[in-house]
């Protein structure tokens, strides 16, 4: 029977995904990683749950938090082994996916992550009868390219240098020295016609 991703906006070119169904996990601690891995790196997704499963870094339990011991930096959390394994192995498998579509692996980040409840069974030897925790989770990643810083361009033009502007000397004022000279020729001038005048 195929299966049905919740998910409707898968684009086959640049998208890959898998699914993990009937998986023998507890369905409120695989929300949690989803909610955690969510629009994340897929090699940063990785890691996390790896350091979960050795216990350096807690799962922050937002949702599902009831009597849940505080961790240091996440808050209330907790370290879901056997949840991180299989939610592991389903990114490793939907990353040969991308691989094998041709998607460049160091560029994928997560666009799509959820689980859901899967189907009862009973638990064998239990004379009171116990169910057990079954879980379908369900992950798309996507190859987004990474944007490149635009280039400074170099300034090519040099700065146009500024002349030093020359202003035109200004008209050399006649000395007082010249003035009185000018003065005295002019009345040397009236001197001999006044004593022509007196004569006739």
């Amino acid at each position: 029977m195929p299966y049905k991703y919740a998910s409707k906006n898968y684009e086959p070119e640049h998208m890959a995904k898998a699914v993990g169904t009937s998986l023998s996990i507890s369905t409120k601690h695989a929300i949690e990683i989803c909610t955690l891995l969510r629009h994340k790196e897929l090699s940063n997704a990785k890691g996390l749950l790896k350091n979960a499963i050795e216990k350096k870094q807690a799962i922050p339990f937002s949702r599902f938090n009831s009597d849940v011991g505080h961790k240091k930096v996440v808050g209330p959390g907790r370290y879901p082994e056997k949840a991180s394994e299989e939610v592991l192995k389903l990114l490793e498998c939907v990353e040969a996916n991308a691989q094998f579509k041709g998607l460049n692996t160091a560029e994928l980040i997560i666009e799509h992550i959820c689980a859901h409840k899967a189907g009862k069974v009973m638990r064998y030897g239990r004379q009171r009868g116990r169910t057990s925790k079954r879980t379908h989770v369900e992950v798309m990643v996507k190859e987004i390219a990474k944007k490149e810083k635009p280039k400074e361009k170099k300034a090519t033009e040099k700065k146009e240098e500024k002349k030093p502007e020359i202003k035109a000397p200004k008209e050399a004022k006649p000395s007082e020295k010249a003035e009185k000279k000018e003065v005295v020729k002019k009345a040397e001038e009236k001197k001999p016609e006044e004593v022509k005048a007196k004569n006739d």
